[in-house]
């Protein structure tokens, strides 16, 4: 007798554009990512980005989802879910996150606490990681259910040392980094949201 089919090798989705339409209506997903990783699509116009905040570039600035506190994940230019990702906090900082939807659903799959690593020891991190497990020992399941949600294998997720270089260390050094600055109404950039993570490398 034949066993399940293996699960298919990838980690992006089967067909592109259609993460935004999960995101925002899949009952797995939302509950992951609003409940979890604290990425609302649901409802992006809840909240608006405060008057005036805009690219230093001129392109347009897309907010698609948000974090319970408001914060907004905005896409960058024009297209679809291949555009750069900025995370834009009502605390005045700003920073590329992701060079498109994939990369953002990723990053929230394997580190839904990305936003606290900032500055912390190797060893604070690991701390981190157990106390969400604390508060939710079935994260791993729930984030399993979740991917497979979206069209994704959860075993050929990266781990979390490679999003997390990834998101501190390699995304700021991107060509494309320096078109996502993100400024006020009178011109001046946002704070980063990494600042500290950079000035210990």
């Amino acid at each position: 007798m034949n066993g399940p089919d293996p699960a298919p090798d990838r980690d992006v989705p089967a067909q592109p554009g259609v993460l935004l339409p999960l995101l925002s209506a899949d009952s797995e997903a939302v509950a992951f990512f609003a409940g979890v990783a604290d990425l609302d699509a649901t409802d992006p116009t809840a909240h608006e980005l405060e008057e005036g905040v805009r690219l230093a570039s001129g392109a347009r600035l897309e907010q698609f989802a948000r974090a319970g506190s408001g914060d907004a994940f905005c896409f960058v230019g024009e297209g679809g879910e291949e555009r750069p990702v900025v995370y834009i906090s009502l605390d005045g900082e700003a920073e590329l996150i992701a060079l498109g939807l994939p990369e953002l659903v990723r990053l929230c799959l394997v580190v839904p606490w990305w936003r606290d690593a900032p500055g912390r020891s190797t060893e604070e991190l690991w701390a981190l990681i157990g106390e969400y497990l604390d508060d939710m020992p079935d994260l791993d399941r729930r984030r399993d259910r979740a991917a497979r949600a979206l069209g994704l294998d959860p075993v050929a997720l990266p781990n979390q040392a490679e999003v997390l270089n990834r998101l501190l260390l390699d995304l700021p050094r991107e060509p494309i980094a320096d078109s996502c600055l993100v400024v006020d109404d009178q011109g001046v950039p946002l704070d980063p949201l990494f600042c500290d993570a950079r000035d210990r490398t």
